[in-house]
């Protein structure tokens, strides 16, 4: 079967315009033609004219487009083959129709589709029967069929338009349909499988798209030109009223279809008609080309004429070619006299190029050596910033020069302590002294009154002794006193020297927090006006320079912090200010060359701690070290806006790899979870480590400093805000600086006063212990002097005198114990005062070192500057002359292009000509000739050339038209015996396919014990059937065949349901779908006609059969290939009448 085509609608009044433009143009270029002809061409022309009429195609064809053939031959043909088609039926009866393998009907689905909210039911490979009462839906079926599979809504008969399928209320409706794909010639099986899954889904608002997808669901295609081809390639025509007879067609088929219409369906069923209108379009077009062949034939003559006038005209002018040899020899050596001074121009231009090009490799020469000596004062350069940078700084010295100060105010402390020790002792050894002088007196004194002892001296012995007993108790309540007292005023004194100390210490914390403020103000002041601030010092002016240099290799790009964002600041910016904020003022260059230069602008900026990393640009894919999505690193929680950038954090810090979690054992968890080790930052400033082996660590991370200038970076807050947060700041510390002045004065008097109570007990509590010894020394004298009965004699004194003068040595053990202590400080002093000394020596010393290397530094970038001075004047100076190079360049090359190209002419146009004259001489030699030739030429009217090139011209117009004329007579010959061959075979396939139809209706009729036969008048377009029943046969003897219009219902229905399958025999599609074509027949032609249809769909080879009905099948012999699928009963809102 031929597949479906677009046709050209053959009625169009506009179809024959192009020719007709055609026609018109041949003609008014023969109009154009010069007229000028003698006598004789015209003659000649006229006889041509009529042989070119002779060679025209033949025409008398043309009216014999679709000649039938007549009734003797019909006859003939039906003799020959019907018994062969009545045999080959009889076989087909005893045989079963195979299953097909593709473009037959799986399942079909509905959804929101006419009456139906959601249906689906699958399909038998052979005969379906689907019944149920008027009004459930059946029909719904074959208009979801032909929806799906891309038929127009109004050949369902149901519709103007797809929205009027919506179900009532609803705004979307879809329709699925399942074809099976399966056997050798399945279409595309390895995209769709063994099942296409066609998906149409309209709305209310017109829309409409198809979804083709394969059995697993995956949609290969949205095009309708894909299912078109699906249709094509299976076969299946779903507009074919012959494949899918509707409700409303089959009613009119079955019942009030005239032989016309059946005659009608009948070509439009087979393809017949499609083929026919092709055919006859074809015709139309090879007519209406071969008249305009005919009109373009009729130009011929008057080409043929043109071409010999111009060609007697170059025969008369030939005769003077002679004359032009001398001026074609002239020619030629004026075409090499013009390469000849063309040559000497382009030496010329070359030896200027060849100046300019010594001038600039006398640049390069100079640029070399003064880039060699660059290079020797920038080796120096780095060399001297290595010796700067290998001084360090003083920070070490300086933090070592406060801790000997404050060793040595702390051993100074110790010292005073001690001198008051020494004068104690002091003040302890004259009272002893004064006490061993009173006892030696005392003792000199009684040796003299010995000898004088009375009764007299015993009662003042124990008045005496009465009287220093009472005066001991005295002195001894006193000093108790007087230690308490002495206690209490030095835990005053130790209080208010504590809070004094503790204030001292606080004032400094807050001069520090304010000297901080101050820096984090000016800082921020700085950014409010640049946003390079927070990155180091002058860092907008570092980078103006850096735009300013010019560099070996691309610009260095940073600071790094002007690409970096951080997408949570409250939550991550104090960690990641720690972790990659070193980073932030860092700088990256792609040429080692350019460190040097960079590190000089840093370094005059203040920037020296800026790193300067040195790599190519190479975007690399980092992604194998990341890990799961669902684990947050440094790098997913920042946006990096420069690629570059990001692969030096990738590359110097592994953001990529480095995880953040909020707590230290959320952090832990995370690389336990992760199980190949790494490194975890928490937000409570923990490093924790896992090795992929086992084992890990955490450690702390230490928090900035105040001072530290990472503080200002990702800040979640603008510069204002924070300046305004950090001026509070500054204001509450200096109110407690105030507060803390105003204190201090409160402890130190109360520091003082307590000191200078306890010096002035000390005085009163020496004297006190000494009279409390001496009161000691007497009662004991006294009390053994009366246990004696004896006066206190020399021996007691001398006792006395002997514990004196051990206390005494007590006192100067004492003495030299704090001598050795004082001594030891002494020793401890002095090593501090030496290393002091040192330090003091090393920071000059630094000092004076850094400001030595400083000043050759600055001389030696000096001379660098003054040699890259030089580079950049005389690389000038090679550019310019470049570009005169260019420029010179530029001429010589076109002096050179011209040469060659003048030479190749030359070379063309003649040999070269040996020495040739000035090119002066010659053109005036030329002319001189051609002036000659030309008074010549007017008396011709046109130049030997011109005539030469019109004749040529003619010669080829006369030449393509009498190709182009024989070639499309050709052309069109073959077309017309095409067509007139397809219009036979076209023929033979009608004559064929109406015999088989004749034979199976004749078939088809005997299951009932009819007879009959279906007759075609080709030439009127009528087909018509003649039927008799047995009762006709029982009263109309003489006259068997009777007009179908003689039969009741059911008979014209059973008649036309066994021409439907006849026709049926004759189509390819494997589809074929009939709805209530038993709504006119009885209960007996109903159910022979069941079961012929199930016969006859058995036999079929590969055919699928969808009947609906309304009937019930319960009196249906139903076999294995038949399927019946039953529609539920409609739904109905209808209550009962009131009578």
């Amino acid at each position: 079967m031929a597949k479906r085509r677009t046709v050209a609608d053959s009625d169009d009044e506009n179809g024959s315009e192009p020719v007709s433009k055609r026609s018109r143009t041949a003609e008014s270029d023969a109009e154009h033609q010069p007229q000028r002809r003698s006598g004789k061409g015209s003659r000649k022309g006229k006889e041509r004219t009529r042989n070119y009429e002779a060679t025209d195609p033949d025409d008398d064809d043309d009216d014999a487009t679709m000649q039938e053939p007549d009734e003797d031959e019909e006859k003939k043909f039906e003799e020959e083959n019907e018994e062969k088609i009545r045999e080959r039926l009889m076989n087909k009866t005893k045989t079963q129709g195979g299953i097909a393998e593709m473009g037959i009907i799986e399942h079909i689905e509905m959804t929101q589709f006419m009456c139906h909210k959601f249906l689906t039911f699958s399909l038998g490979p052979q005969i379906n029967f689907i019944i149920g009462h008027n009004g459930s839906g059946k029909s719904a079926v074959l208009s979801a069929l032909t929806v799906a599979l891309g038929g127009k809504a109004t050949s369902t008969g149901r519709g103007s338009g797809l929205k009027s399928f919506i179900r009532e209320g609803q705004q979307v409706a879809e329709v699925s349909v399942v074809l099976k794909n399966q056997g050798e010639e399945a279409y595309r099986p390895r995209d769709y499988g063994k099942s296409i899954v066609i998906t149409r889904r309209f709305t209310k608002d017109g829309a409409s798209s198809y979804k083709i997808k394969s059995k697993d669901g995956k949609v290969v295609s949205t095009k309708r030109e894909e299912l078109q081809a699906i249709c094509d390639h299976m076969n299946i025509q779903v507009d074919n009223p012959m494949n899918i007879l509707t409700q409303d067609s089959a009613r009119q088929f079955l019942s009030a279809s005239s032989p016309s219409d059946k005659y009608k369906f009948f070509l439009k069923g087979t393809q017949l008609s499609q083929l026919s209108e092709e055919y006859q379009t074809c015709m139309e077009n090879i007519s209406q080309t071969a008249k305009v062949l005919k009109r373009k034939a009729a130009v011929l003559p008057d080409l043929e004429s043109a071409y010999i006038e111009v060609k007697e005209r170059y025969e008369e002018a030939k005769r003077a070619r002679e004359q032009r040899h001398k001026a074609d020899e002239l020619k030629k050596e004026l075409a090499w006299a013009h390469v000849a001074a063309k040559e000497e121009e382009l030496e010329s231009k070359l030896r200027d190029v060849a100046a300019i090009q010594h001038k600039i490799e006398k640049n390069e020469t100079l640029v070399q050596q003064a880039e060699a000596r660059r290079a020797t004062w920038n080796e120096k350069v780095i060399e001297l910033e290595e010796e700067l940078e290998a001084l360090g700084n003083v920070d070490t010295l300086a933090k070592r020069k406060e801790e000997i100060s404050q060793q040595l105010k702390a051993s100074k402390g110790r010292m005073t302590q001690l001198k008051g020790d020494e004068k104690t002792i002091n003040d302890s050894m004259a009272n002893v002294n004064l006490q061993i002088a009173g006892l030696e007196k005392q003792i000199s004194d009684e040796q003299a009154r010995m000898e004088s002892r009375s009764r007299d001296k015993r009662d003042r012995a124990n008045a005496q002794l009465e009287q220093a007993s009472t005066q001991q108790r005295e002195k001894e309540d006193q000093l108790k006193s007087i230690a308490d007292d002495r206690r209490r005023l030095q835990a005053e004194a130790d209080s208010a020297h504590a809070e004094g100390d503790r204030l001292n210490e606080q004032g400094k914390q807050l001069k520090h927090r304010i000297l901080e403020c101050d820096e984090h103000i000016r800082t921020l002041t700085q950014m409010e006006r640049s946003k390079y601030a927070q990155f180091g010092n002058n860092m907008d002016q570092v980078v103006a320079e850096i735009q300013r240099t010019r560099w070996h290799g691309q610009p260095p790009v940073g600071p790094f912090g002007l690409y970096v964002k951080v997408r949570e600041p409250e939550k991550w910016g104090k960690l990641l200010q720690v972790i990659i904020g070193g980073m932030m003022s860092s700088f990256a260059i792609t040429d080692a060359r350019d460190r040097p230069a960079l590190a000089d602008i840093l370094s005059r900026s203040g920037n020296k701690q800026c790193q300067i990393i040195i790599s190519e640009v190479d975007l690399f894919d980092f992604s194998e070290g990341e890990p799961p999505q669902n684990y947050l690193t440094v790098l997913r929680a920042i946006e990096v806006s420069d690629e570059y950038v990001l692969r030096q954090l990738v590359n110097n810090a592994h953001i990529e790899s480095v995880l953040l979690a909020p707590t230290r054992a959320e952090a832990d968890r995370m690389l336990m979870s992760l199980g190949t080790g790494g490194q975890a930052m928490s937000g409570d400033f923990y490093r924790v480590v896992r090795f992929s082996e086992g084992g890990g660590q955490s450690s702390v991370v230490p928090e900035l400093r105040g001072r530290d200038p990472r503080n200002l970076l990702f800040r979640h807050n603008n510069a204002e805000s924070d300046k305004r947060h950090w001026i509070a700041q500054r204001d509450e510390h200096n109110a407690n600086l105030l507060a803390i002045g105003n204190q201090l004065p409160a402890f130190y008097a109360q520091f003082s006063e307590a000191k200078r109570q306890i010096d002035l007990l000390q005085p009163r509590e020496r004297q006190l212990n000494q009279e409390y010894r001496q009161l000691k020394t007497i009662i004991n004298n006294l009390q053994v002097e009366l246990n004696e009965e004896l006066p206190v004699n020399i021996q007691t004194l001398q006792d006395e005198l002997q514990e004196v003068m051990e206390e005494k040595a007590s006192i100067l053990a004492q003495f030299e114990q704090l001598a050795r202590e004082k001594q030891k400080v002494t020793d401890e002093q002095r090593p501090l005062h030496e290393e002091m000394e040192q330090v003091r020596k090393q920071i000059n010393e630094f000092d004076h070192n850094r400001e030595r290397v400083q000043d050759r530094l600055s001389s030696v970038v000096t001379e660098r500057m003054n040699e890259d001075n030089l580079i950049t004047h005389h690389k000038a100076k090679a550019d310019a002359e470049r570009e005169k190079l260019k420029v010179a360049q530029g001429a010589a090359d076109d002096v050179q292009q011209e040469f060659v190209a003048w030479t190749a002419k030359a070379t063309s146009f003649c040999e070269r000509f040996p020495d040739p004259r000035p090119a002066e001489e010659v053109q005036r030699n030329l002319e001189a000739v051609q002036s000659a030739l030309r008074e010549r030429e007017k008396r011709q009217g046109a130049s030997i050339e011109d005539i030469a090139e019109e004749l040529t011209r003619k010669k080829a117009n006369l030449d393509t038209a009498k190709g182009e004329i024989k070639a499309l007579n050709n052309l069109n010959r073959a077309l017309k015996e095409s067509v007139k061959a397809r219009l036979a075979r076209w023929h033979e396939f009608r004559r064929h396919i109406a015999l088989r139809c004749k034979v199976y209706f004749g078939y088809h009729l005997s299951n009932r014990g009819y007879f009959g036969k279906v007759l075609f008048d080709h030439v009127a377009g009528k087909l018509d059937l003649k039927v008799q029943t047995d009762d006709q046969n029982l009263t109309q003897q003489n006259n068997r065949e009777k007009d179908p219009r003689s039969l009741s219902g059911g008979e014209k229905s059973f008649s036309t349901i066994c021409l439907l399958l006849s026709l049926w025999e004759s189509i390819g599609c494997p589809i074929r779908c009939l709805d209530e074509f038993d709504v006119f027949m009885d209960a007996v032609n109903r159910r022979i006609s069941m079961k012929m249809m199930i016969e006859t769909a058995n036999m079929s080879n590969r055919k699928q059969y969808v009947l609906i009905t309304p009937q019930d099948m319960t009196n249906i012999q139903i076999g294995n290939t038949v399927r019946v699928h039953r529609m539920s009963d409609p739904e109905r809102g209808q209550g009962v009448l009131a009578f």
